[in-house]
């Protein structure tokens, strides 16, 4: 890698990188491989032309028609929408998917929809959903009260229709971290804290304290109707059920009884307790939800040291697992010393791996599946698709006898993004999630020509041999990462959520952004160099036969202010449509592309980022280009995860952390920054939005 594009290893402590936000690992990916940003300035003439000459005309001077033009989204397809065999491409005019007036940037601290349309809230952060039904008591609530109310920050959610109703349904939603402070907040009162900062009692911190954060984690589901107002609303019902980080969950897979998942409370490497920092989510085609661990290495802390120095194995180091210092949280510093919570102590303690956690951090970073429908059955980690910072899992379109393809990023800086084909073909009716646990995970390398190629991380292959540390395929899924860098994937710029076009079979990827500090070479009029607005990147199959392992990718959109912009048109974003740091994305069933941005609260409203106010959701109509932004949250908050329900006449969007923008000084003074969606001055809270058309139309038609 060049100098001049050594982004994060410009900073000495990682947390002061200016796209930093809490909980974000580390640098730790130190392998040489080339960044995505390396593949791309190959394939250019110049840097500057990428910036100036627009997307479409350094994406065909270099790549060449067929990647980037109208023409080769408007592939001719079959009546099941899948393209034609060796069709040619057109370019016919279509008619246009996006019939809604944009609205502005946000700056309020409310929620903006368009003209014609009418926004709700629904199960806020401690919303009661089960058990005694405890009430939310602005934090105040008991740990045990919080295992009965919705989590905190929401995030990736999805409805699953009761008998393909669009008024009943089991709404499912990750909850992926905790602020402690609001969450605390009558414990916490009059002290100055900022958003990740939790209390200690001398050397230990409040066992009830403790459970009520691990309560706040993992995954709530509960059942929702519409109301002869129109309205939907959370109601009691045997479905509903809070999977949390203390949650017994089976392990499956080729990882399952590894050497390497040994702990005191599973010696034989089947069983974990919980889940944690659950990012995007996945449904997959026989109708289960699929909840993301991302940012889980830092509630974890090692003490393991050798000559004064820390030691930690491959599948700890390389994960940004915390050595000699507190987990972020501190849960292993519980007063009353229990084994649920001083397990997140890594440290080696005893003689064997089953009698302490060194191994417990290789529990998690995995996709688990649960079945909403089924809430007496136990959640499963589904070690086949890889052990890393999990962003979520997006499948492509499940077809008749043919394997089952899925996708995941690894949202970290310089990671990769991966893909698992099942061995087994798929057979409506009689798959079910074991169907992930035989086949192949692929990582993904992008080559300066505009193609693209997937390689296996399987035995024997691509240099994974026990020679080279990887002695079976279950150490390859543990360091799924080392396994990767070895085979020479090409580093992302934190690959986040992805989706795949229902219509045409074209994958899309959200690639946040990633910084650096400083650079020789830049210049005011080449500001692009920082990659501090992220893009989106596409790739697509012959066909539309998501089991090659060959691909050809364009990038879809740049991200950023009308100087520093291009969609693949070559057109800049204007008033309409500028945008900062790409995260969730999701396709409707007409091929829409919702985009919903993530500046992380550190960067809010400062400098370049001014211009973009508080983060949105925008929809985008990839056979154009044209984008339109469709919704803006309020203050300090990320606009995370976003469904309908089948008639596309009521979506569901999430809103996570408002009011994170809160100083630690006006946290002391009583003062926060958002007091959404209670309103005057109350303590801001998690919330999934409920949009409908005013005319009961299709969102977004």
């Amino acid at each position: 890698m060049r100098d001049d594009m050594n982004f994060e290893a410009d900073y000495a402590d990682p947390t002061q990188s200016p796209d930093f936000e809490p909980g974000d690992e580390g640098l730790s990916n130190t392998s040489a491989n080339p960044t995505f940003y390396d593949v791309v300035e190959t394939a250019r003439a110049s840097r500057r032309s990428v910036l100036f000459g627009g997307l479409a005309a350094a994406v065909t001077g270099v790549f060449g028609t067929g990647l980037s033009t109208r023409g080769a989204l408007a592939q001719t397809t079959t009546a099941g929408g899948n393209p034609v065999a060796g069709a040619t491409a057109t370019a016919a005019p279509t008619p246009g998917l996006l019939g809604f007036k944009a609205v502005s940037v946000g700056m309020g601290d409310t929620v903006v929809v368009p003209e014609g349309y009418t926004v709700r809230t629904l199960g806020a952060w401690g919303t009661p959903i089960l058990g005694d039904m405890p009430a939310f008591r602005p934090g105040a609530n008991t740990g045990a009260e919080q295992a009965m109310q919705t989590g905190m920050h929401h995030d990736g959610m999805h409805f699953f229709p009761i008998d393909g109703s669009s008024d009943d349904g089991l709404l499912v939603v990750n909850h992926e971290y905790i602020e402690p402070r609001f969450l605390h907040a009558e414990a916490y009162k009059g002290q100055a804290l900022d958003s990740d900062e939790v209390v200690y009692d001398g050397e230990t911190r409040p066992d009830d304290h403790v459970l009520k954060e691990m309560n706040a984690h993992g995954v709530s589901v509960y059942r929702i109707t519409k109301g002869a107002d129109g309205a939907f609303a959370p109601v009691a019902d045997a479905h509903n059920r809070r999977i949390t980080a203390l949650t017994e969950i089976d392990i499956a897979g080729p990882a399952k009884g590894s050497k390497l998942l040994v702990t005191k409370y599973a010696p034989n490497g089947d069983r974990t307790r919980g889940t944690i920092n659950n990012c995007a989510y996945g449904v997959t085609p026989w109708n289960t939800y699929m909840a993301a661990e991302e940012n889980w290495a830092g509630y974890f802390t090692s003490h393991d040291a050798e000559n004064g120095e820390p030691k930690l194995p491959r599948e700890l180091k390389r994960y940004g697992v915390v050595a000699g210092k507190n987990g972020r949280y501190g849960w292993e510093k519980a007063a009353g010393g229990a084994d649920e919570y001083i397990r997140f102590d890594a440290s080696t303690k005893g003689a064997s791996a089953a009698e302490d956690y060194r191994n417990e951090p290789n529990q998690f970073g995995w996709m688990v599946e649960i079945d909403p429908f089924k809430p007496d059955a136990k959640p499963v980690k589904r070690t086949h698709l890889g052990r890393f910072g999990h962003e979520g899992v997006v499948f492509a379109p499940a077809v008749e006898g043919k394997p089952v393809v899925c996708y995941s990023g690894d949202d970290s800086r310089f990671e990769y993004i991966y893909k698992f084909v099942s061995k087994a073909p798929f057979q409506k009716g009689v798959t079910d999630g074991s169907i992930l646990d035989e086949g192949t995970l692929y990582v993904a390398r992008f080559n300066p020509d505009g193609s693209g190629e997937w390689l296996a991380l399987a035995p024997g292959e691509n240099g994974l041999t026990p020679e080279a540390g990887f002695a079976d395929l279950g150490e390859i899924l543990v360091n799924t990462r080392a396994a990767a860098d070895l085979a020479g994937a090409t580093k992302m710029d934190r690959p986040e959520w992805g989706a795949v076009d229902p219509n045409t079979g074209e994958v899309y990827f959200t690639l946040t952004n990633n910084t650096k500090r400083t650079e020789a070479k830049v210049d005011p009029v080449n500001p692009r160099a920082k990659n501090q607005f992220g893009q989106i990147v596409r790739w697509r199959y012959r066909d539309a036969d998501h089991a090659q392992t060959a691909f050809t990718w364009d990038l879809f959109v740049i991200a950023g202010d009308a100087d520093t912009s291009r969609v693949f048109t070559g057109e800049a974003l204007g008033e309409d449509n500028i945008f900062a740091c790409p995260d969730g994305l999701w396709f409707d069933a007409d091929s829409r592309l919702w985009i919903q941005t993530d500046i992380g609260e550190d960067n809010m409203y400062k400098g370049d980022m001014e211009q973009m106010g508080n983060n949105q959701m925008l929809c985008a109509d990839p056979r154009s280009g044209e984008i339109r932004r469709f919704l803006t949250g309020p203050i300090g908050q990320e606009v995370t995860g976003v469904i309908t329900t089948p008639d596309q006449k009521t979506m569901f969007v999430g809103l996570q952390h408002p009011g994170a923008t809160t100083s630690p000084e006006d946290y002391a003074a009583g003062k926060f920054s958002s007091s959404y969606p209670d309103g005057n001055g109350a303590i801001p809270r998690s919330v999934t939005l409920v949009i409908t058309r005013d005319d009961g139309g299709v969102i977004g038609a």
